[in-house]
């Protein structure tokens, strides 16, 4: 039975942290406690400067991420963005939707505008967690040059907070 309880909570914390082993030991951490800030202006949606391309590929993605528009929580798009915004040609969203149960983490398809598709290049997946009022995003690289994440305003779920 204490088999069954330890794996029990371990997979508890599994849902609502991110477990990392190490020479057999597990440490899990709350990725709402222990993110990485992401504040560039350039990876507004509303951007349409392409004076200076930008390309997240060249980014070395180690942890979880919080976006940031100035001072005010940002999230991923869910819906396509328009070819040459947010600082780079080909802008990179989300295909399904945040999550809505606050401590859950879920596994959304990472697509990007270029030609005339939303999902022209070689899609790939990330990891998102529902925090109080923010999400934060596990982040990976794309696969090419001038893709970069966007970040557009925080939709808030009232409901969130009520279960």
């Amino acid at each position: 039975k204490k088999k069954k309880k330890g794996l029990l909570v371990m997979t508890f914390l599994k849902m609502s942290t991110d477990c990392i082993t190490t020479s057999g030991v597990v440490e899990c951490l709350d990725p709402c406690a222990t993110y990485t800030v992401v504040n560039d202006a350039w990876r507004s949606t509303e951007n349409t400067d392409n004076s200076i391309l930008h390309c997240d590929r060249n980014i070395v993605w180690s942890g979880w991420y919080r976006f940031y528009l100035g001072q005010t929580s940002a999230q991923m798009p869910e819906k396509c963005v328009a070819e040459r915004r947010c600082g780079t040609s080909a802008p990179l969203w989300i295909t399904e939707p945040h999550p809505v149960q606050l401590n859950e983490i879920v596994t959304r398809t990472v697509c990007n505008a270029w030609l005339g598709s939303c999902c022209y290049f070689t899609s790939h997946t990330i990891q998102i967690k529902v925090c109080y009022g923010y999400y934060v995003y596990k982040l990976q690289q794309p696969s090419g040059c001038d893709l970069a994440y966007c970040a557009g305003n925080i939709v808030y779920f009232n409901y969130l907070y009520s279960k």
